[in-house]
C-alpha cells in the first residue's frame, strides 16, 4: 500500500475574515457549531490513513496550537509520525529561501524522515470531505509529476474570484492555470506529489530565487511539467471572506448539505470538550438551528447556529445568526444577521441587526 503524508500550508492564506481573524489565523476560525476550519483538512488526511501531518504556520497561531494540542482528537499523538506544528524561523545565516519555500526548506527533515511515497499539500480554506487515496490512484494512473484537485462549480460566488482556475484537456491534463473570473474549474488549493520530486522542486525553486512553491514551482513551469487534474465531486465550501463564511455556514442548515459534508464513513473530528446536553427551558422556541452541547436556551432561535455553551435569555430573539462559544444573550435582546465571536455578551434589550448579504460581526470578548 502506498504511504501518504500531509502538509497543511497556511503560509500563503490571508486572514480576510475581518473581526474573526483579529486574534487568530483563518485555519483556527470556528465553523459549523463544534469545529475549526482546519479540522476538516486534518480529518480528511487521517481518514485517508495519513499518520504524519505537518502544519506550516507563520502568523497568529497561538489559538491554532491551543486547539490542536498534540493531535489526540485525530489519533495523531503517537511515538512515530503524528502532528507537527512547524514555524519557519530557523535563524540560519546561509538560508536564502523566501516565502513559503522557507517552510519547505527549513523543515525538509519532516519530508525526508517520513516513510511516505507521496505528499499531499493542502490549505485550510476549502472545506470538504475528500478521500486522498482516490487522488493518489488518479495520480499513479496518469503518470503525472503533480496532480491538482479541482471542483467544477455551477455558480461562481464572489469568493471564487481569488481562486486559481484550470484549463483541462479531454485526457485530464492541465493546460493552463489562470485567474479567469469566468472559469468554473476551481483549483481547491490541494495537490499531490511524489516525495523525491517535491524535494527536487523545493531546492530548484530556491536556487532560482523563487518564493512560492505552487506559483513558481508548479504553475510557473507549465508546460514543462506534466500536471494531472483530479475532479472532486462532493460538497465544497470555500471560506475566504466574512460573506462566504456566513453563507456557507448557513447552507449547513439544509439537511442535504449537512449530510454531504458530515459522512458516517468519513467523520470530521475535533477537540473533545466534555459538556452536558443543551437545555431548552419553558419559554424556548427553536427552529431550523444547529445547537451544540452545553447551551441553555430560554428565548427564540431561528435559522441560526449556536456553538457550545451559548446562553439565550428569556424573551431574547436570534434569527439568521451565528453565535460562537460561551456567548451570553441577555433577556429581550434581538439579534438578526449577526456573527458573534467567542465570549461576547449582549446586554438586556439590546438590538443588533445586519444585512443578509453583509452580517454584523462582533469581535471576541466584546460586551454590547
Amino acid at each position: 500500500m502506498d504511504r501518504i503524508a500531509g502538509i497543511i500550508n497556511l503560509d500563503h492564506e490571508q486572514d480576510l475574515l475581518e473581526e474573526l481573524t483579529y486574534f487568530r489565523c483563518g485555519a483556527a476560525v470556528p465553523f459549523a457549531g463544534r469545529y475549526r476550519m482546519i479540522d476538516f483538512t486534518i480529518s480528511n488526511m487521517t481518514n485517508s490513513r495519513m499518520d504524519s501531518i505537518a502544519v506550516f504556520a507563520r502568523r497568529k497561531y497561538r489559538s491554532l496550537m491551543d486547539h490542536l494540542e498534540q493531535g489526540k482528537a485525530w489519533d495523531l499523538d503517537r511515538k512515530r509520525g503524528g502532528l507537527f506544528i512547524l514555524p519557519p524561523d530557523w535563524n540560519d545565516p546561509t538560508d536564502i529561501s523566501r516565502g513559503d519555500l522557507q517552510h519547505f526548506h527549513n523543515n525538509i527533515d519532516f519530508i525526508n524522515r517520513t516513510y511516505a511515497d507521496y505528499i499531499v499539500v493542502s490549505g485550510s480554506q476549502n472545506i470538504c470531505n475528500i478521500d486522498y487515496r482516490d487522488v493518489v490512484e488518479s495520480h499513479k494512473r496518469s503518470g503525472a509529476d503533480v496532480t491538482v484537485v479541482y471542483k467544477k462549480v455551477r455558480e461562481l460566488y464572489p469568493e471564487y474570484n481569488l481562486s486559481h482556475k484550470l484549463t483541462i484537456d479531454d485526457s485530464g491534463h492541465v493546460m493552463a492555470i489562470h485567474n479567469d473570473q469566468q472559469g468554473t474549474n476551481v483549483y481547491m488549493d490541494m495537490y499531490i506529489i511524489e516525495k523525491e520530486y517535491l524535494h527536487y522542486l523545493v531546492e530548484n525553486c530556491i536556487a532560482h530565487g523563487c518564493s512560492h512553491l505552487f506559483l513558481d514551482g508548479i504553475k510557473g513551469r507549465l508546460p514543462d511539467i506534466n500536471i494531472n487534474a483530479y475532479e472532486y465531486e462532493g460538497s465544497l465550501s470555500l471560506v475566504n471572506s466574512v460573506e462566504s463564511y456566513f453563507r456557507n455556514s448557513k447552507e449547513l442548515l439544509d439537511e442535504h448539505n449537512h449530510d454531504e459534508l458530515f459522512k458516517d464513513e468519513s467523520p470530521i473530528y475535533t477537540k473533545v470538550k466534555n459538556e452536558p446536553p443543551s437545555k431548552y427551558l419553558g419559554s424556548s422556541s427553536v427552529n431550523n438551528t444547529l445547537v451544540a452541547n452545553g447551551c441553555i436556551i430560554d428565548g427564540e432561535v431561528e435559522d441560526s447556529i449556536l456553538f457550545r455553551g451559548v446562553r439565550v435569555g428569556k424573551g431574547a430573539v436570534i434569527k439568521n445568526s451565528i453565535i460562537m462559544q460561551r456567548c451570553d444573550i441577555e433577556e429581550n435582546a434581538v439579534l438578526e444577521n449577526v456573527i458573534l465571536d467567542k465570549d461576547c455578551s449582549i446586554s438586556p434589550g439590546r438590538t443588533l441587526i445586519g444585512a443578509p448579504e453583509k452580517p454584523f460581526v462582533v469581535a471576541k470578548r466584546k460586551t454590547m
